[in-house]
């Protein structure tokens, strides 16, 4: 038995996970033959994702104070060289066909203007799915997304998002409108078109969480959803009245995984088994919302209203979408950058090992031995934390404060 107090890392993450026997049995379940794909690859990833955030670490203290734009556009470079890798591991590894749904018109804007995305969340990679996306459209460095501040301190890839500009919230209101109205207004000056990712349900979609919203809304008198989460609307209300000025236009996405096949997760992926996800994304100016709190809140309740129907008629007949199916290819790009990290890192592991005598002392052995232990546990607090059973509530009011809870949770 693994002991709950055996490896401490910055994060409260890694203690939670070996607090948690499903997560115990979830390490021993992918040990073999997830392990052998993980252990390579997480050395790739975790020594090029340093080698990334040196880079940010670098450029944060000498360029920004000189040229905010100028960092940006920097810094969008050098994080796609971290977040490619994410993106090969969906096209080449696990080879996971994403269907994109989405008007011609659409499809044309898509990554030439700023945008807020609002989308259900589905599965535990539906963030991963957005920055497909995101790269097929050529804004994969400039997208962006609200998020819960656990996620900041993830190794690596939490920390790249930092400096590139995440919104990370404490889930008290009272400091996220803050947070959340100092970020829009940097967001005024983004020198290329930015994504800025919102998912309104507050957490990933379960069939415990679903049980509870429907109790919760029946109680209020309120649609029932049966495929998607009741939408908490505060950060979308602030959203559009801070940013209506500069961002013409909301992407409202759905997305559906279906019902024959298990749902797409990290470890999945890292085990090399496929899937398919599909994702409609409309279209709305920003013009055409309401002008007032109430009247944009209500807007995005009814478009969830729509997403749940929409869903309903995918699972009962197994027609998804009205929209065009979009071609989005396969690009060599991810594939071509992990090579190269990979021809990088392994020059320099062949290169630093006999030089330093690591393989020749057991002691040598013992710190080999010991760094992939932790590139494992690294990488199995990464994959943990993108599980839906790992959602957290948000801070709520008092009023009605136990299904709210639970309908958060």
């Amino acid at each position: 038995m693994i002991p709950k107090r055996s490896f401490c890392l910055p994060s409260n993450l890694c203690l939670l996970f070996l607090s948690k026997p499903k997560a115990r049995i979830a390490l021993a379940a992918m040990a073999i033959p997830a392990v052998l794909a993980i252990v390579p690859i997480g050395v790739v990833f975790i020594l090029s994702g340093l080698i990334v955030n040196l880079m940010q670490v670098v450029s944060f203290i000498l360029l920004r104070p000189i040229s905010k734009k100028l960092y940006r556009k920097i810094n969008k470079v050098v994080a796609e060289l971290l977040w490619l890798e994410l993106i090969w591991l969906i096209d080449w590894w696990a080879g996971i066909k994403v269907e994109l749904y989405v008007d011609s018109d659409t499809f044309q804007l898509m990554g030439k203007e700023h945008a807020l995305v609002i989308c259900n969340h589905r599965s535990d990679i539906d963030w991963l799915v957005g920055w497909l996306v995101a790269q097929r459209s050529g804004c994969l460095g400039s997208a962006l997304a609200i998020m819960k501040k656990e996620v900041m301190f993830l190794p690596v890839i939490g920390w790249s998002m930092w400096f590139s500009e995440y919104f990370f919230l404490e889930r008290r209101w009272t400091k996220d409108e803050i947070t959340l109205k100092s970020g829009f207004q940097q967001l005024e000056d983004f020198p290329m078109p930015f994504w800025l990712a919102l998912f309104v349900e507050g957490t990933r979609f379960t069939q415990a969480k679903l049980m509870v919203a429907q109790e919760f809304a029946a109680s209020r008198g309120l649609p029932i959803p049966r495929n998607v989460l009741l939408p908490r609307t505060k950060g979308f209300v602030s959203s559009v009245s801070q940013m209506r000025s500069f961002v013409p236009a909301i992407y409202d996405c759905t997305v559906a995984v279906p019902k024959n096949q298990p749902p797409p997760t990290l470890l999945r992926i890292f085990r090399g088994q496929s899937s398919v996800v599909k994702l409609q994304i409309r279209r709305h100016s920003m013009q055409e919302l309401p002008e007032t709190a109430d009247g944009i809140g209500q807007w995005c309740k009814d478009v969830f209203v729509t997403k749940d129907a929409l869903l309903e008629k995918y699972f009962a007949k197994g027609t998804f979408s009205d929209q065009q199916l979009q071609n989005i290819g396969r690009p060599m790009k991810s594939l071509i950058v992990v090579l190269l990290w990979s021809c990088l890192i392994g020059y320099g592991i062949f290169k630093f090992v006999p030089w330093s005598s690591l393989l020749s002392s057991w002691k040598g052995i013992a710190f080999s031995a010991t760094f992939l232990v932790l590139v494992v546990i690294v990488m199995q607090i990464l994959i943990h934390s993108s599980e839906s059973e790992r959602s957290t509530p948000l801070n709520i009011t008092p009023q009605d404060q136990t299904k709210e809870r639970l309908v958060q949770k």
